[in-house]
C-alpha cells in the first residue's frame, strides 16, 4: 500500500509542476487559482511522502518521487506544453523509469 501512496504522492507532485507552469501563462485572477492548486498539491504530494517514509527508506521513497515528478512532469511538458521531444531525451527519461523500477525491487 505505501508504494501506492508513493506513486500518489509522485502524481500529485507532476500536478504542482503543472500548476506552477500555467501560472506563468497565466494573468489576471486566474493567476491565483493556479498558485492555490499549487499549493494543496504540494502539501498533498509531500504529506503523502511523510506518511510513507515512515515505512520505506527515505532515500529510496524520495528518489522514487523523485523520479515520478521528473518522467511526469516532462511528459506534461510535452503533452501540454510543447516541449520538444527528442531521442536522448525519452532515453534518459527510460533510463530514469528502469531506475526507479529497480530501486523499488531493491527495497525492502
Amino acid at each position: 500500500m505505501n508504494w501506492v501512496l508513493l506513486f500518489l504522492a509522485g502524481l500529485f507532485e507532476v500536478l504542482f509542476a503543472f500548476c506552477l507552469g500555467k501560472a506563468k501563462d497565466s494573468f489576471g485572477n486566474l493567476v491565483y487559482y493556479w498558485y492555490l492548486g499549487f499549493f494543496v498539491s504540494l502539501c498533498f504530494s509531500m504529506g503523502l511522502l511523510i506518511h510513507v517514509t515512515k515505512s520505506l527508506p527515505i532515500g529510496t521513497s524520495y528518489a522514487v518521487w523523485t523520479g515520478i515528478g521528473a518522467v511526469g512532469t516532462v511528459i506534461v511538458g510535452i503533452i501540454f506544453f510543447k516541449e520538444p521531444i527528442e531521442f536522448w531525451r525519452i532515453f534518459f527519461l527510460a533510463t530514469l523509469v528502469v531506475s526507479i523500477i529497480g530501486l523499488k525491487f531493491l527495497s525492502h
